[in-house]
């Protein structure tokens, strides 16, 4: 999981402005971070089928948002690719 203070310094990272937190920027970096915490727990925990199952959801709900700001604004979207090391 995600503390407080790496949630505030991923949010600081990538908000639009100084009061964002539900940008698509913001939950694309927070799911992305959240992705990679996950993704380690399961290299150590390989039989654990139930994080896995929200591992995916997760995945999925990344590229919900990604589509989206994809669609809306390509170029805020090739930037949040960047700042979060996707491409």
């Amino acid at each position: 999981m995600l503390t407080k203070t790496k949630k505030q310094k991923v949010i600081s990272e990538v908000a639009v402005h100084d009061t964002d937190t539900g940008s698509p920027e913001v939950q694309i970096a927070l799911l992305t971070k959240k992705i990679e915490e996950l993704t380690k727990h399961l290299k150590k925990n390989a039989k654990d089928n139930h994080s896995r199952r929200g591992l995916l959801g997760m995945v999925a709900e990344r590229q919900k948002h990604l589509k989206y700001l994809a669609k809306k604004n390509p170029k805020r979207h090739t930037t949040i690719l960047k700042k979060v090391g996707m491409k």
